[in-house]
């Protein structure tokens, strides 16, 4: 007999939205650290790739508000479809700010100097990131919040910005290549914008309510491609869906 995931009880529910917001407020507070951090460190030794990392903060700190913003109410599943419009734009805006920066950087306007500050706050991001993004993802699956989920994707997608200044900073005051962060920036980009779309959409399939009925959950309902893909993705924090009916 296949075992089912149900949803969460209402008290189960109550936990879920009040970890959400507390990784929310935390989420919050670092980043703004992270942002006076960086923009000072960015403007002292002229880094695009610093100053772009500390308006990417800023825009964290937007997304983090916005999904604070939506559990503040009694009824959150009422905003999310607001609330993941504000976080696509956040990711989109990510996209084109380091896409810019990026390109000038590549062009040769203004060359970064050795900036210690900013090796330190790129080191710490690396570490404190994955572990926010990791607790706000499981309890946006468990929750079945669509909104909890892209917004830990966003503060994911931090940690990887983390490494590519730390790399890039730490080839420009070994080796001297300016250019090896912009490149990898482009990449980085080009990962914002298929979250943001991702998020546009609602498609945070991993998110879906384990609901059971009449023997299927909600994942059920997606096109059979699409659910494997995400579920595939999913595998080890979710339970098994069950096989679908062949008759």
């Amino acid at each position: 007999m296949t075992s089912l995931q149900l949803s969460p009880t209402t008290a189960r529910r109550a936990v879920l939205s009040r970890r959400i917001r507390l990784l929310a407020a935390g989420t919050i507070s670092y980043n703004l650290i992270e942002a006076v951090v960086a923009l000072w460190a960015g403007g002292t030794a002229d880094s695009s790739a610093l100053i772009g990392f500390g308006l990417d903060s800023v825009i964290e700190v937007a997304s983090a508000l916005a999904l604070s913003w939506q559990f503040s109410a009694k009824d959150p599943e009422r905003r999310e479809h607001l609330t993941l419009r504000i976080i696509a734009v956040s990711f989109f805006a990510l996209a084109a700010f380091v896409s810019a920066d990026a390109l000038r950087s590549l062009l040769g306007v203004g060359q970064a100097q050795h900036s210690t500050p900013g090796i330190v706050i790129a080191a710490l991001s690396l570490v404190i990131m994955p572990v926010l993004s990791w607790l706000q993802r499981r309890a946006g699956r468990e929750l079945g919040s669509r909104t909890a989920v892209a917004d830990s994707k966003q503060t994911l997608l931090c940690t990887y910005l983390s490494a590519v200044l730390l790399v890039g900073l730490a080839l420009n005051s070994t080796l001297g290549w300016w250019w090896a962060d912009a490149a990898a920036a482009l990449v980085i980009a080009a990962i914002a914008i298929r979250e943001g779309i991702n998020a546009w959409r609602g498609d945070a399939c991993c998110a879906l309510p384990h609901t059971a009925v009449d023997g299927h959950t909600a994942a059920d309902s997606l096109p059979a491609g699409k659910a494997s893909a995400c579920c595939d993705d999913c595998a080890g924090e979710t339970t098994p869906r069950p096989p679908a009916p062949t008759g």
